[in-house]
């Protein structure tokens, strides 16, 4: 058996920093590993699959699909399949899907080492080979949730939130300064519940800090928060620390109060209006990104005409919009009837997504005459791109900068911001 392999990374960040890890521990066994599903030249694929919503996990299917073609036209050897659709469904898809050699639980993607006759070696449990550009990585803090939306599969999937240790976190972050990452992207299911289950409390802010005091880290960004039991310490750290972003992604799903009480989101409309009030005071300037779901079983017109005002009063720096999509086993699939039209829960992201796009025109317009700092991710034929502190790679918009300086990618830079689009800000490094 030859020693290429190609590792597939269709999940999410949180998938992305597993594929990382295990691409270390395959490289350090001797194989050569790739991350190019575009041209797949391997002995062996692996396939970290995403099992979140239907569109996902068909994306996942088909691909494991073509693998399967690819191995019986003699072009790969083995096909492994690891993440969250292969953990969902570990009974079913081997009888579904015979020609793939091995499927694995969420969590047990280790076990590909030993199954290919090698070592995982604990002792560089740490280590990532990093897959996004050099300069930043995702830092994933936790696993699994303990809310229990009624949408959602995730603690299906992934089971209750479970920490890790802070000391930990740590001393991945040291190790990956060390190997030049200056910019960290704090990524978990639930950040607003990490230490709970650890420590008895929450323990955000204080992770945070400790990171933020490693050296060599530039800057930290947070994704995806609870409004319910929000960590309010949090807000201190994100104003005083200059390394910490003032940024947060927080879900918040709905705004209707009828409509979150069937979510079981555990959040009124009053108390999610008083968080956002209270975050943007005690952290001016703050960017705020959120995601709303629209067609949820029983929403309404009137539940979604409060939705629209939410969004025209609120005013969000980054938003996103996304249709209700039914998940099996989960509290809505077993209780509510799917009962939004699929073309009415388009219809009404359209709608969101037209006004937040005016919303942020007009935010990036009034940025123009100012100065930025701006990290540079790449160079394009006319122009770097970059990202200010309030954006996260991949979702945020960008910042283009003329090539009137040679700049270094990974390198932060003053940006005068000269022009203005709706998702992206065009600017000169002084």
């Amino acid at each position: 058996m030859g020693n290429r392999i190609d590792i597939i990374n269709l999940g999410c960040s949180k998938n992305l920093v597993d594929s990382e890890k295990l691409s270390r521990q395959l490289e350090l066994n001797g194989y050569i590993v790739r991350h190019d599903p575009e041209q797949i030249q391997c002995d062996i694929a692996i396939v970290n699959t995403c099992g979140f919503i239907g569109d996902a996990k068909e994306e996942s299917v088909n691909m494991i699909l073509d693998l399967v073609a690819m191995k019986e036209s003699g072009h790969i050897e083995k096909i492994f399949v690891m993440g969250c659709l292969s953990g969902r469904y570990i009974d079913e898809l081997p009888i579904e899907i015979p020609e793939v050699d091995k499927f694995y639980g969420k969590f047990s993607w280790n076990e590909i080492l030993s199954d290919l006759g090698n070592n995982y070696l604990t002792e560089r449990a740490l280590q990532r080979t990093i897959t996004t550009p050099s300069h930043f990585a995702y830092l994933k803090i936790s696993e699994g949730c303990n809310r229990h939306c009624a949408y959602c599969a995730i603690p299906i999937i992934t089971g209750n939130h479970k920490s890790r240790p802070i000391e930990e976190i740590v001393s991945e972050v040291e190790w990956l300064v060390k190997e030049g990452v200056k910019e960290f992207q704090v990524i978990a299911q639930d950040l607003s519940y990490y230490g709970k289950d650890l420590y008895g409390e929450f323990r955000l802010a204080e992770l945070i800090e400790r990171v933020s005091d490693v050296p060599g880290v530039k800057w930290i960004r947070l994704h995806y928060a609870y409004p319910a039991k929000f960590p309010y310490d949090i807000l201190p750290v994100i104003r005083d620390r200059a390394n910490v972003c003032k940024y947060l992604d927080i879900a918040l799903q709905h705004i209707s109060d009828s409509v979150l009480e069937r979510m079981h989101r555990h959040v009124t409309s009053n108390e999610t209006i008083e968080l956002i009030h209270r975050i943007r005071e005690e952290v001016p300037g703050i960017h705020l990104r959120t995601t709303l779901l629209t067609g949820f079983p029983g929403e309404t017109e009137e539940d979604f005409a409060s939705l629209v005002d939410f969004v025209k009063t609120m005013r969000f720096e980054r938003m996103g919009a996304f249709p209700y999509s039914e998940e099996e086993g989960t509290y809505s699939a077993l209780h509510f009837e799917d009962d939004v039209p699929s073309e009415v829960k388009q219809e009404r992201v359209d709608r969101l997504m037209e006004i937040q796009q005016q919303i942020s025109f007009e935010q990036n317009v009034a940025k123009v005459g100012s100065v930025l700092k701006v990290v540079i991710d790449r160079e394009e034929h006319d122009y770097y791109v970059g990202r200010t502190e309030f954006d996260s790679p991949e979702v945020d918009p960008e910042v283009l900068i003329s090539k009137d300086k040679k700049l270094e990618i990974g390198d932060f830079y003053d940006v005068k911001i000269v022009e203005a689009e709706a998702f992206e800000l065009i600017g000169i490094a002084i």
